[in-house]
């Protein structure tokens, strides 16, 4: 598929796809023509990085863990080096720290809105 299919299939706009590319997140064929061909596999692997960015993950750390996404249940990282594994461990605590935020804010709408 196209760049224009890809972005309106995922909601990413097409200049957002070029910068995943750059970053090594998104692979797409070249065809003879020099045109980009996004393999239909794409879509979920845009739709990941979309999550893994809204979550807060920067692309260097995104482009390190996306392999491991591909087969979630078999996570292992041959050449984890103990800085990798501290990186990844204060972003999921970010993260845990966020959701707790998050969560917190959302009961009190819920709670403002069950009274009016």
């Amino acid at each position: 598929m196209r760049i224009g299919e890809l972005s309106e299939r995922t909601g990413t706009p097409r200049r957002l796809l070029r910068y995943y590319e750059e970053q090594g997140l998104i692979l797409p064929d070249r065809c003879a023509n020099g045109y980009r061909a996004y393999d239909e596999r794409l879509v979920d692997r845009v739709l990941q990085i979309r999550g893994l960015l809204d979550a807060g993950l920067p692309t260097r750390i995104i482009k390190q863990i996306l392999p491991c996404l591909d087969k979630p249940r078999l996570i292992h990282f041959s050449d984890a080096t103990p800085e990798m594994i501290a990186t990844l461990e204060d972003e999921r605590d970010r993260m845990t720290r966020r959701i707790e935020c998050l969560t917190h804010n959302r009961d009190a709408i819920s709670e403002y809105l069950d009274a009016v």
